[in-house]
């Protein structure tokens, strides 16, 4: 994304705004916490106060350019909305977010919804897994 991304969603180009979404591209693990950005910040030497990031990722999500996920037990997580639907994992034990997608279990949720006389809008699939124990 770039600044013309930022103009085309409404926003102003600015620092702050530039430097976060910076660290949402090019960061892995693609799902960070708001405190994961500020450390990412802290540690390049940007001044940019963890209340600031809170507030860009807020407006980076009403603008429709990030996804919030709240999932169970853990901090809100944000990622870069590549337009591309994806499903997750959470591993209990670690907290580390997996993607995956599987054509299968797009079918079958559209096929459950159909025989129940519903067309699906949106969906959000989360599995919380743990790591099978070696035998």
């Amino acid at each position: 994304m770039e600044s013309q991304d930022l103009r085309k969603a409404g926003l102003k180009v600015t620092h702050p705004r530039m430097r976060i979404l910076e660290v949402l591209e090019t960061t892995s693990p693609r799902h960070l916490t708001a405190e994961d950005i500020y450390r990412q910040l802290l540690g390049s030497g940007d001044d940019i106060g963890l209340a600031t990031v809170y507030r860009v990722l807020t407006q980076f999500e009403s603008a429709g350019l990030v996804l919030k996920h709240n999932f169970e037990g853990g901090q809100a997580v944000y990622e870069l909305d590549r337009g591309q639907h994806h499903d997750h994992m959470v591993d209990v034990d670690t907290g580390k977010v997996i993607e995956f997608t599987s054509p299968e279990i797009e079918r079958l949720q559209h096929d459950i919804a159909a025989k129940h006389g519903y067309d699906i809008e949106d969906h959000s699939l989360v599995l919380y897994v743990r790591a099978r124990k070696k035998k």
